[in-house]
């Protein structure tokens, strides 16, 4: 049986924490060393002052505490009076400070998270990340860098609540650091030595109050980290279970004509009903654990309350202090209470920052991952498009499914200008995954290729961004790089006349559409762009014969007219007669190194 020391537990929990300090700085330095660094720091420091501000202004109020209760004693009219118009100006000041700290407050974090929004839009966006993120989700263990859950919700609510709370947690322990180094002073010089004796020997504590408040926050502190442990996990949870919810429901929306046609409402309402159980069921956890921590932290508070004043009471009562200075003692005891108090206060805060920040870390570990994958990828797999090649070529290239299962094994391939290639195969035997790797983006493949410049693909699914029509048919150039003209112009040649009016209309246009619709307003990109080879993956698919065969027509003569080639993937046989060079994939028996061969031949 293997057991573990105390020594080496703390050890290895002090090298957790230092790990964890480690990640939220890298976390958080690089907005501070970005082009916006002095602005960000500007902004920093103004709000450390204030916080500095608002903490001498509560020093203020306590001496005056002890000058306004002195002068209700005394019943001293004139100081009374005195005092409460010290009080006006004393109280406007604060305000004053509490409004700027808030605005400028607010305004870093907006600041910061529209630079870390932007700075992670760009590196999800960059290199086909965000594609082969995804793609990293069906590789077994340890084949791709693993993939964090729902990176959308990352970007938008895990940035906003890391620079939330790391703000408002870091500024809230600077003002509790300030006020315990302010007011434990005073408390120390106002609750006097406390004297007792034990088996006939005298004693004397000197500052006995702070030795109090320190002995009560630390054990309040250890208490609430024990009760309230369990929030960190059950936040990441929640956080990732909301994001599932939620993501279910768009894709339900995506697909809402399919799952109509197929009748699957039940279907997804028992998978919507699935999540939001999942989500119900940690939430119910969490408060249950939030109750246990209230209990003892307003337990905690009120206690809290009147502990200073059953301390001071003797005192008092034998005529050792007066009322304004038991006032005072109180307010300063408070002060120190609520700055040592400050992780018991603050403790369902830093579970939720501590869930936030271990999701964000692990979103920047996935991202490192995937660059040293991509870099040691690009080692045994190289896409090569210099803008002068008029041919497309593959050397000793090797495709496979994410799983491992390798479908072509040193395949070598080449096609010139003036080429119309159809390529051919089963359903299911990695055609449109060939065409992934000739463009470049299939981390699982090795060889090299060379790709011809100026190169269109057809996907089987097109995207098109929701707004204007004019967009989605420009997309991803902006839609002033084309004339009204040259934009209807494609419209009518892809067989899209009724869309031709319509270029400022604005709508989900994949939803709109149909299926039919959508491949040829893909078609009609081609046609607007006018690229010199053109890869079409079942790009005619959902068109009637007569379509199929226009459109063919129309891309046939323009790559010709361009000097380029068209590449196609289809199953109809009519598809064959506008292409003069064929690439069928055959099954090879089973023990062969891969499950497909490739054979050419010519019409």
């Amino acid at each position: 049986m293997v057991t573990t020391s105390p020594a080496s537990t703390v050890s290895g929990k002090l090298a957790a924490f230092q790990d964890f300090c480690r990640k939220t700085w890298a976390l958080t330095r690089p907005y501070f060393q970005s082009e916006e660094k002095w602005k960000a720091r500007g902004l920093l420091l103004a709000i450390v002052l204030l916080n500095l501000a608002a903490v001498y202004m509560l020093v203020l109020l306590n001496d005056w505490n002890r000058v306004f209760y002195d002068a209700v004693q005394e019943k001293n009219q004139p100081v009374f009076w005195e005092q409460l118009g010290r009080f006006t100006y004393l109280a406007f000041a604060f305000i004053i400070i509490a409004v700027y700290r808030f605005y400028l407050t607010q305004l870093l974090e907006i600041r910061w998270r529209a630079w870390m929004t932007g700075h992670y839009l760009e590196r999800w966006l960059a290199n086909k990340a965000f594609y082969q993120m995804e793609l990293a989700r069906y590789a077994p263990t340890g084949a791709q860098p693993a993939t964090p859950d729902n990176p959308d919700q990352r970007i938008q609510e895990d940035l906003n609540l890391f620079t939330s709370y790391t703000i408002s947690l870091s500024m809230g322990l600077l003002n509790a650091v300030v006020t315990l180094l302010s007011f434990v002073g005073i408390l120390w010089s106002l609750s006097g030595p406390f004297a007792f004796s034990l088996g006939g020997t005298s004693f004397n504590i000197p500052g006995f109050m702070v030795w109090m408040a320190v002995l009560y926050c630390t054990a309040g502190s250890i208490i609430t980290h024990y009760i309230g442990r369990p929030q960190i996990r059950l936040n990441f949870l929640q956080q990732r279970y909301e994001a599932d919810f939620r993501h279910h429901m768009v894709r339900v929306r995506e697909y809402s004509e399919s799952i109509a046609l197929d009748k699957g409402e039940a279907v997804e309402r028992v998978q919507l009903d699935g999540r939001f159980t999942t989500v119900l069921g940690n939430y119910l956890t969490l408060i249950k654990k939030q109750k246990n921590l209230i209990w003892f932290t307003n337990f905690f508070g009120q206690a809290a309350v009147v502990f200073p004043f059953i301390v001071a009471a003797p005192r008092f009562f034998s005529g050792a202090i007066q009322l304004g200075q038991l006032m005072q003692i109180a307010s300063a005891f408070g002060r120190v209470q609520d700055s040592l108090s400050w992780f018991v206060d603050n403790y369902s805060s830093l579970a939720a920052w501590r869930a936030t920040t271990d999701r964000l870390t692990s979103f920047e570990d996935s991202f490192r991952a995937l660059a040293h994958a991509q870099k040691a990828q690009a080692a045994i797999n190289s896409v090569a498009n210099d803008g002068t090649a008029r041919t497309l070529d593959a050397q000793d290239l090797t495709v496979s499914l994410p799983g491992g299962t390798v479908l072509l094994a040193g395949v070598s391939l080449h096609a010139e200008a003036g080429d119309q290639v159809l390529i051919k195969g089963p359903s299911g035997s990695g055609k449109s995954t060939l065409f992934r790797s000739f463009a470049g983006i299939w981390p699982f493949s090795r060889g090299r290729t060379t790709l011809p410049a100026n190169t269109m693909f057809i996907p089987q699914r097109p995207y098109f961004p929701n707004g204007r029509l004019r967009d989605a048919l420009a997309y991803p150039q902006p839609a002033d790089s084309y004339s009204d003209q040259a934009l209807r112009q494609a419209l009518d040649d892809a067989l899209l006349p009724q869309l031709a009016g319509r270029l400022d209309d604005e709508d989900a246009w994949s939803q709109k559409l149909s299926g039919g619709e959508q491949q040829r307003l893909a078609i009609a990109r081609v046609l607007l762009k006018q690229p010199s080879w053109v890869f079409a993956d079942e790009a005619t698919s959902a068109l009637d014969e007569t379509a199929e065969k226009t459109l063919y027509e129309r891309l046939t003569a323009q790559v010709r007219q361009a000097g380029g080639a068209l590449v196609s993937i289809a199953h109809r046989p009519a598809v064959a007669a506008f292409h003069n060079k064929q690439w069928t994939l055959e099954k090879l028996p089973e023990g062969a190194p891969a499950l497909y061969a490739l054979r050419e031949t010519r019409s």
